[in-house]
C-alpha cells in the first residue's frame, strides 16, 4: 500500500488577537523530523512534510506560547529521538508524551522519563491503524504507573462508545486528544459527547480542547466546534489543556492558521481565571510537577 502525503502547516502564522498569559502551554504539539536527521519509520500510515523544533518555535515565537508538551506521532513510531532532542534543546520548557510497545522495559520507561517524557501516548483511531493490541496497553499502563506518568488516548467519537467501560477502568491519569474528535454536525446531545462528559466525572480523566478541524463539520473558521470545547471547559475547568496540533498533520479539509486557533480559544473559554487553569495551571500539575 502507498505512503500518503499530508500536506504542511499554514506558513504564514498570524499574531493572535489574544494575548497568551505568561508561562502558557501548548499541550499538544509534533515535531516532524528533519527526516535526514530522524527518519519516519518504515510501516508509517503517512509521510508529513518535515516540520523540525525550529519550526516550532519560529510559530510558539509568534503565538506568545513559552512552554509545550511535544507529542509522539504515528509517522516516527516507536522511535522517539526527534521529540527527546527537542525537550533536551528546551531547557526545561518542553515535556513529552511517547509512544512505546510491548517491547519496552522499565529501564525504557525510566530513561524516557529523565528525558522529559510524562506520558505514553495511544492511538485508536482507524486511519493510524485502529485499536492497539489491548494485551499491550493494559501492560504498558501497568508500567507506567509507578513513575506518575499518564496515558493519552487519541480515539475517534464511535471508540469513546466501544471502549467507554475500558477507559473508565484505567487507573493512571487519562487525556483524550481532540475533544474525542466528535463530530460538530451531530450536536451536543450526541451519544458519544454525553459518554464523554460522563467519563469526565472521573477524577483521572483529562481532556484537549484542540483539534477543532477534526470537529468542525463547516470548515473553517471552525466556529461549529466551539460549543464543544466550552461544555468541557465548564465541566471540568481543572482538567482541561489546549494545544495548536502544529503542524496538523493528515488534514484533508481547510488548514487552520496557529494565531486563529489562539483566539478560538479565547472564544470557547471567555473567562481570563478559566483560561489560566487551562493554559498554566492543568498543564503545570500534569507535566512540570516534578
Amino acid at each position: 500500500m502507498a505512503i500518503k502525503t499530508c500536506k504542511g502547516p499554514d506558513p504564514d502564522t498570524k499574531t493572535p488577537k489574544y494575548k497568551l498569559p505568561a508561562g502558557s502551554v501548548d499541550a499538544h504539539c509534533h515535531v516532524f523530523g528533519p527526516a535526514d536527521k530522524f527518519p519516519y519509520a518504515p510501516d508509517r500510515s503517512y509521510t508529513p512534510p518535515d516540520a523540525g523544533v525550529e519550526d516550532l518555535r519560529r510559530v510558539h515565537s509568534i503565538l506568545g506560547v513559552d512552554r509545550a508538551v511535544i507529542v509522539q506521532a504515528s509517522c516516527h513510531g516507536t522511535d522517539n529521538s526527534a521529540m527527546i532532542d527537542a525537550i533536551e534543546r528546551s531547557e526545561g520548557a518542553y515535556r513529552g508524551v511517547a509512544i512505546v510497545d510491548g517491547t519496552v522495559t522499565d529501564q525504557g520507561l525510566e530513561e524516557l522519563d529523565r528525558g522529559g517524557v510524562r506520558g505514553v501516548r495511544f492511538n485508536f483511531v482507524k486511519h493510524l491503524g485502529g485499536t492497539p493490541d489491548l494485551e499491550v496497553f493494559d501492560r504498558v499502563l501497568e508500567k507506567i504507573q509507578p513513575l506518575g506518568w499518564h496515558v493519552v488516548l487519541h480515539l475517534d467519537a464511535g471508540d469513546i462508545l466501544e471502549h467507554a467501560d475500558r477507559i473508565a477502568r484505567i487507573k493512571v491519569p487519562f487525556v483524550i486528544d481532540h475533544m474525542g474528535r466528535v463530530q460538530a454536525k451531530n450536536g451536543l446531545e450526541q451519544e458519544p459527547f454525553r459518554r464523554l462528559l460522563e467519563l469526565m466525572k472521573n477524577e483521572l480523566a483529562w481532556v484537549k480542547i484542540c483539534g477543532p478541524e477534526r470537529v468542525t463539520s463547516q470548515g473553517a473558521p471552525f466556529h461549529d466546534a466551539v460549543p464543544f470545547a466550552r461544555k468541557l471547559a465548564e465541566v471540568a475547568p481543572d482538567r482541561v489543556l489546549w494545544g495548536t496540533d502544529f503542524p496538523h498533520p493528515n488534514i484533508a479539509g481547510d488548514m487552520p492558521n496557529d494565531g486563529d486557533l489562539v483566539d478560538l480559544l479565547a472564544l470557547a473559554v471567555e473567562d481570563e481565571a478559566a483560561r489560566r487553569k487551562v493554559l498554566i495551571d492543568n498543564p503545570d500539575r500534569l507535566y512540570w510537577a516534578r
